[in-house]
Formats: structure tokens, sequence, C-alpha cells
């Protein structure tokens, strides 16, 4: 399964645009009123890896596999969405399906696209949209705490759980976010989480949606944005989509040239990818046949026979060890036979933490 973002955020901000230059897709409809985007809008991004392009010419096989992201454009939140207003509660449980957040925020100003509350204002765009995601939080949570009210009774061991339940409810009506509640680490509020799919607790990246000049230097609207992801230890992308959206039908040398042009070094999309693997604590390793070369995403940490298991739960079953070399090594030697007569392959067991870049063969019975 892809790893899911969606993209979120006040209507006319330019979140469709935003799906649309980060996809290629141009599917997504762009008009200037709220709601324009009804049904959430999703597509299938290969993460493209050159490494994973020069393992597959070096090995000369015909085809190529990227990982994946799925990105879903949700329709624009206002004021009121955790009661309903404008679509809410079915554009927040669009949100509650989907690994991380993309939170875009507007950072251009142009009287031709009308803004819901008059101004540009990146500070109170944020607050809108996070008082919403916590106060739809906070309404689950008085629901679990009544149920456990009921059910502890019966269940002295529900205590813990009913406690945390309770503090992170004050925690959420200070105007805080689950991610950064002191006790998130802890084995109770990751069960928690699991169960409930905090909005708030999900990582963000801020993408902060600005014209020509934003991209060229820092803004006072930029700098409030990067303000607030630093309290909450969040991410934040600048780009502008409408450029990228004009970089749709270019030539990969063509974009970089157009981008440095306009002061950046990066794409939106490069940005997002670089910007949610880190948020999301995740690396890549790589398989290959004489068919396929392939890349994984997996949780950094992962051991050997939990990655073999994201390839099929046959491999993790019957994992008998790994033979493991790192992607610089085998572009360096060009083929197994040169990494092997090197004595660079080596032989991992299910102890063995699987590193970024690995190149990957299971060996498995059952």
């Amino acid at each position: 399964m892809a790893l899911s973002i969606g993209i979120v955020g006040l209507p006319n901000v330019g979140k469709s645009t935003v799906f649309n230059a980060l996809t290629g897709a141009q599917h997504a409809a762009a008009a200037n009123y709220p709601f324009c985007t009804i049904e959430a809008n999703r597509a299938i991004v290969p993460l493209r890896d050159p490494r994973l392009q020069k393992l597959q010419e070096l090995t000369g096989v015909p085809n190529i596999i990227y990982a994946t992201l799925e990105f879903v454009d949700i329709a624009g939140l206002v004021r009121g969405a955790s009661q309903g207003e404008g679509l809410g509660n079915q554009f927040l449980a669009n949100i509650r399906g989907t690994d991380a957040i993309v939170h875009v925020v507007r950072a251009f100003d142009d009287p031709n696209v009308v803004h819901v509350s008059g101004q540009v204002n990146p500070r109170e765009d944020i607050e809108t949209i996070n008082i919403e995601l916590a106060l739809a939080d906070m309404a689950q949570l008085e629901r679990k705490i009544g149920k456990l009210e009921s059910d502890i009774k019966g269940d002295k061991k529900l205590i813990p759980l009913y406690e945390m339940a309770q503090s992170l409810r004050d925690y959420l009506a200070q105007g805080n976010a689950a991610r950064t509640y002191p006790q998130r680490d802890s084995a109770i509020f990751e069960s928690l989480n699991r169960e409930m799919r905090f909005l708030t607790a999900k990582p963000v990246i801020y993408a902060v949606n600005a014209d020509e000049t934003g991209l060229a230097e820092e803004t006072p609207e930029t700098a409030a944005v990067r303000e607030i992801a630093a309290a909450e230890g969040a991410e934040v992308v600048v780009f502008c989509a409408k450029l990228e959206e004009e970089m749709l039908d270019m030539t990969p040398e063509e974009q970089r040239e157009f981008l440095e042009l306009a002061g950046a070094s990066e794409s939106g999309l490069e940005q997002v990818i670089r910007k949610g693997f880190d948020a999301l604590n995740l690396i890549t390793f790589f398989t290959k046949n004489e068919n396929e070369v392939r890349a994984w995403t997996i949780p950094a940490g992962t051991k050997a026979p939990q990655a073999a298991g994201k390839i099929h739960t046959d491999f993790e079953r019957g994992f008998i060890r790994a033979e493991v070399v790192d992607f610089e090594t085998f572009a360096e030697h060009g083929s197994d036979a040169a990494v092997r007569a090197a004595g660079l392959m080596r032989s991992e067991g299910k102890d063995y933490v699987v590193q970024d870049g690995d190149v990957l063969l299971f060996r498995f019975n059952v």
C-alpha cells in the first residue's frame, strides 16, 4: 500500500493547484470558489529515485518499479468543520485515513482569487485549520472517555488509558496538537492513537504557496509559517504551485533550468517527498531479479525479516538470511559477481537492521 499524504487547507489557498502540480495529473478541478473540490481526489505518484535508475542501467533488466506515494486532495476546511460546517465531517474522515498531512498555506496576494477571510494571513489560516483538527480529536476523545467510564467499572486495568485520554483531551483544549503531547512516546498513547487515528498526531508539512518573489527571498508570510512550524517540530516547504504547473510538460533538464531562474533548487514534489520521508522516518531499500529492479519503503529501524515481509508474508515467515550490499558499493563494482569477488557481499541474519540504500536478496524457506 502506498504511503498516503493528505493535502489540506482553507478554500482558495491553492490545494487543488498544488495537487495538480505534485501529481502532474491535472485532473483536480481548480476554480475560484470554495468547495470546488467535493470528493477527495487521489493520485498515485512514483517516487523517482536516481539510485534505482542506476541499478536498472547496471543490471540491464527491462522493468523498473518505483515506490509510490498517494496524494489525497481534500476539500477546503472552514471554521466549524469539526461540527460539520462545509461538509467538514466528510473531509475530516478523509484526513483521518492518511499517514501525514501537507497543510497548504496561502502566501500570495491575488485580488482575482478570493480569500475566505478577506485577507492573506498565514497565522490566522493555520490557526483555523489546527483548531478544527483539534476539536475533531477532542470530540473523539469525549466519546472514548464516556465509554471508558463505563468499562472501567469492570476492568481496573483500563484506568491508565482513561487517565491518559482525559489528559490528552485537556492538552488539546489548550490549543496544542497531539504530536507535541509530552507522553506521545508511551505505549498507552501509541495504542490509543492506533485506535483513534488522531488528526493532530499526524506529521505535518507546511507547504507555503508563494508567488515568484516568495521563491527567491524570504517573505514575512513565509517567516511566520516557519516560526509556527518550528514550535510544532513540523517541516516547511516553499514553492509556487502556478510555476510548477507550467513545468508539467518540460523535460527534467528544462525543469531544473526553470526552477533555478525562479530561485528554487527543488520542485515541490521533490521537497514534499524528502520532507515526508523525514517526517515519517522512512528509508528505501532495493531488490532486483532478471526482470526488474524495485524500490521499497520501510520505517527506519526495521529488521531484515520485517523488511522481507514487505515483499511477501512468506518471506518473513520463512526468513533464513539476507544477502546485503549497499547501493554505493554495488554501483562502484557494477555487478553481484564483482561485489562477491571483492568480498563485499554480506550475509545478515534476523537481527540485521536494514539501512537506506541497501540492495537485498532474501533467502527463505516455507
